[in-house]
C-alpha cells in the first residue's frame, strides 16, 4: 500500500469505514491523514517480525491524534506453526508499548488473513486463543460520540451573497459544524473579531431547519449585518476558543528538507491559511523510548514539539479538548506542498513548556 484507501462494509449491527493506510516509514505521511479521523487503529503486526519501529511510530501517531481504541492484530499466524508462545511475547512486547503511552483500551488478537483465521469467526486453528474475532471486537467497541457537544465549533468556508432579484439581501454562511449543536435563536459570537449577534436561520440542502449539529454541512444566517470572512468562526457566547498569535503543536515533519527554527511557512487551519514562523523547535519524540530529547531540527517522519507564531489571529483549540479545532497543515509558501501534521498542543504561554537544550541529548 502507498495510497491511502477506504473500504466500506456493513454487518447487521454496524457501518464500518476501513482506512488503509501503508506501514513503510517512507509513507508515514499518508498513515496520518488516514488516522486522523479515525475512532480505532488496528496495528498489523507480522508473527515472524514481532513489534519493530514502525510499530511504535505508528501507536504513537495514533495515540497523539486522539485514538482511545487499538487493536494488536498479530497476523500470519500460519508462518509459525500457530505457536502461542510467539503471540503472548508479541503480545507483552506491545503491551509494554501501550503502558508508556497510556493507552486505555487495547485487544490483542491473534490471526491468519491468508484463511482467515480469527477474521470474521473464531478458528480452531488456534484453540489456545478464547477471546474474539477481529470482527467481533470491532462491532463490540463502544461508538465514539461528539466528545465537545457542550463546545459548539463552526468555521465559516464560504460566504454566500448571490445578489439577486430574489434574494437581494441574502448573506449566508457555509461550512461544517465542528462539534457541538446550533441552533435558530442562539447568541453567538463572531472570532477574532469578537462582534456578537445571534442565529437567524439554518439552511441544510437549502431548506430551513431549527437546529443543526457536528459533523452536518449548513449555511447559517445571521440577524445583524456584521464582517465575516473565510475561516472566521463562529461560536455561542457563553463558550470561549483560544484567539492566539502563538501556540504550542506537535508536528509530524513530513518534508524532505529538514525543519530549521525561524523558517517561514503557511498555517492552514481548516478554511483559515495565515503566515506563520516556526520560532523554536522544543524537543523530539525519541521513537524507541518515547522520550523527549533535545534537537536543532526535524527530520522527515520525525515528531516534535514546537513554537508557532502567526501573521494574523488563530482561533483554535488545544488539540486534546477539540480533533476538529486542534488540528492544522504546514503548507510551504512556494510550492503548496503539505510540510507537517500539526496537533495544538498548548494556545496559553502560562503552560509553555522549555526548550529541551541539545546538549542534554545523550546515545541510548
Amino acid at each position: 500500500t502507498i495510497d491511502v484507501a477506504h473500504k466500506y462494509f456493513t454487518t447487521p449491527r454496524r457501518k464500518f469505514i476501513i482506512t488503509d493506510a501503508p506501514g513503510h516509514v517512507q509513507y508515514t505521511r499518508n498513515m496520518v491523514t488516514g488516522a486522523s479521523n479515525a475512532d480505532l487503529a488496528i496495528v498489523l503486526v507480522d508473527a515472524r517480525q514481532g513489534v519493530i519501529e514502525q510499530t511504535r511510530r505508528h501507536t504513537l501517531l495514533a495515540s497523539l491524534l486522539g485514538i482511545r481504541y487499538f487493536v494488536l492484530a498479530v497476523n500470519k499466524m500460519d508462518l509459525v506453526g500457530n505457536d502461542e508462545a510467539v503471540f503472548q511475547r508479541i503480545k507483552t512486547d506491545y503491551e509494554a508499548i501501550a503502558e508508556q503511552l497510556r493507552l486505555p483500551h487495547v485487544m490483542a488478537i491473534p490471526l491468519s488473513a491468508l484463511n482467515g483465521d480469527n477474521v470474521v469467526r473464531h478458528s480452531p486453528s488456534l484453540p489456545w486463543y478464547g477471546g474474539p474475532s477481529l470482527l467481533q471486537h470491532l462491532e463490540s467497541v463502544p461508538t465514539v460520540a461528539d466528545a465537545n457537544p457542550h463546545e459548539p465549533r463552526f468555521q465559516v468556508q464560504y460566504v454566500i451573497r448571490p445578489q439577486t432579484e430574489a434574494l437581494p439581501d441574502y448573506r449566508g454562511y457555509a461550512g461544517r459544524i465542528q462539534s457541538g449543536i446550533y441552533k435558530v435563536g442562539d447568541k453567538v459570537r463572531i472570532q477574532p473579531s469578537g462582534l456578537e449577534t445571534s442565529i437567524e436561520a439554518i439552511e441544510i440542502n437549502q431548506q430551513a431547519v431549527p437546529s443543526a449539529e457536528a459533523p452536518q454541512a449548513v449555511v447559517l444566517r445571521l440577524r445583524d449585518d456584521i464582517d465575516i470572512s473565510r475561516g472566521d468562526a463562529i461560536v455561542p457566547v457563553h463558550t470561549h476558543p483560544a484567539v492566539v498569535r502563538e501556540l504550542e503543536a506537535t508536528l509530524c515533519w513530513m518534508d524532505e528538507r529538514p525543519l530549521r527554527a525561524g523558517r517561514k511557512l503557511l498555517v492552514q487551519h481548516h478554511a483559515a491559511l495565515v503566515k506563520a514562523s516556526v520560532t523554536a523547535i522544543l524537543q523530539k519524540t525519541n521513537i524507541e523510548t518515547f522520550a523527549s530529547v533535545g534537537t536543532e531540527e526535524a527530520k522527515l517522519n520525525d515528531i516534535v514539539r514546537v513554537r508557532l507564531k502567526t501573521a494574523l489571529p488563530l482561533v483554535a483549540d488545544a488539540y486534546r479538548a477539540n480533533r476538529a479545532t486542534g488540528a492544522f497543515i504546514l503548507v510551504d509558501e512556494q510550492t503548496g506542498n503539505t510540510l507537517a501534521a500539526g496537533l495544538v498542543q498548548a494556545t496559553d504561554p502560562e503552560y509553555f513548556t522549555q526548550e529541551v537544550p541539545v546538549e542534554a541529548v545523550f546515545s541510548i
